[in-house]
């Protein structure tokens, strides 16, 4: 079958938010044969992810490599750590936290929400009342997603840690760093986290279909008091293999681990603090023009962000809103024309509504810099222009501006 054509001409630029764009010493790491998965460098270079995994995760703990994406990650933690008839409780901002509610609920889970809609964070005051009136313990874990890759809604996930403490509650503290790992400040220790998801296709910049289940001893413990579990999804084995194989419970994914040796490697070449700062910069420079976009007579007919405090939005994902059906309209327009694709809405509004079509995200996670967000917002500007979608003036200008002042000498 005949590869469509690219009108663009040139490289396409896809700026959703995962799978993010993979480098390319990743890509040029990956392009070989396959090797032994029985003895030589495969399984030195499985030893030498561990340490460095860890490292990205601010844990001196443990960590399980499964063949999964991000929704195996979820099934892994919860497998891991709870049975039938277990409670747990999820703080709600977005669609990716309710997703980890229905697989809990599918593995006959009990789940508790506290929502918060898709526009604000956590209210953990409200958290609070409920961990302090749960004097019976039923309440065996706390599912909290670090960054909602739908509402774009950055969590304090420290604080919420903070909160168990208060009310002296044993819950597990689990959290989802699938959009947040490489990209947002997360330290797992320091905040006092016992389980941390996250996948390989975001910050970590390698393809999607690995993913990583992080734990600690109290973890551990719920473990080892659960009467059984899938030896599948057992991370004991994975965590403290005594053979290559229980690395992944089967065959290695092996071109995935040669491109997340790569992707670690350009990670700690930076710094891992270098990269929270340049994700940082980049999504500052992304709000400012958005901000200017949003400055027209009608806020309501223009480019508004769904998370109005700038405190409370991720560094790896922005969501937008525009009239529907306008935001799909520029979508469609910068792909067929500029090679340029934006992430759709998720979360914001059913699917089979008029209204999905007035919401979109952007990716600025990873393997990007300074040049290809200027692109990007160059980009928008452009569809806005031509599909004569009101918008405010010197959008580029006040991002060239923040990215001008930001930048390192």
């Amino acid at each position: 079958m005949r590869a469509p054509a690219n009108p663009s001409g040139g490289r396409p630029y896809l700026a959703i938010p995962g799978p993010s764009v993979i480098p390319d010493p990743v890509l040029q790491a990956m392009h070989r044969p396959s090797p032994n998965i029985y003895a030589g460098e495969l399984l030195t270079l499985t030893d030498s992810l561990v340490p460095d995994l860890k490292a990205v995760a601010g844990t001196a703990h443990h960590v399980a490599i499964y063949i999964a994406n991000g929704h195996g990650a979820w099934e892994a933690a919860l497998m891991n750590t709870l049975q039938p008839g277990d409670r747990v409780l999820v703080p709600v901002s977005g669609r990716f936290a309710i997703g980890w509610s229905e697989m809990a609920e599918a593995l006959g889970i009990e789940v508790e929400l506290i929502d918060f809609g898709t526009a604000a964070g956590w209210e953990l005051s409200r958290v609070s009342e409920r961990l302090s009136a749960d004097r019976a313990h039923e309440i065996k874990a706390v599912l909290g997603v670090h960054v909602d890759t739908s509402s774009s809604i950055r969590n304090d996930v420290a604080a919420l840690r903070a909160v168990l403490n208060e009310a002296q509650h044993p819950a597990l503290l689990m959290a989802d760093c699938i959009a947040s790992l490489g990209c947002d400040r997360f330290e797992m220790d320091a905040w006092g986290v016992d389980v941390m998801v996250s996948a390989s296709q975001k910050g970590l910049m390698t393809p999607a279909g690995v993913s990583f289940v992080f734990f600690n001893d109290k973890a551990a413990a719920a473990r080892a008091r659960l009467p059984r579990i899938s030896r599948y999804w057992d991370w004991s084995p994975r965590a403290n293999p005594q053979e290559f194989y229980q690395y992944f419970g089967g065959t290695a994914p092996t071109h995935h681990l040669y491109g997340l040796r790569a992707a670690l490697d350009l990670i700690h070449g930076e710094g891992l603090e270098q990269v929270w700062a340049r994700h940082a910069r980049l999504a500052r420079t992304i709000w400012a023009a958005c901000a200017a976009w949003g400055h027209i007579d009608v806020p309501e007919q223009g480019l508004q962000m769904n998370v109005a405090e700038p405190a409370l939005r991720s560094h790896a994902v922005t969501a937008l809103r525009l009239p529907a059906p306008r935001a799909s309209d520029l979508r469609q327009w910068l792909e067929q024309h500029l090679g340029l694709t934006l992430g759709i809405g998720l979360g914001l509004a059913p699917p089979d509504s008029p209204e999905w079509h007035g919401h979109f995200r952007l990716g600025h996670m990873g393997h990007v810099n300074g040049h290809m967000i200027m692109g990007l917002l160059g980009g928008i500007e452009t569809g806005l222009q031509a599909l004569e979608i009101p918008h405010g003036e010197g959008a580029l200008a006040a991002a060239a501006q923040v990215l001008a002042e930001t930048t390192p000498a």
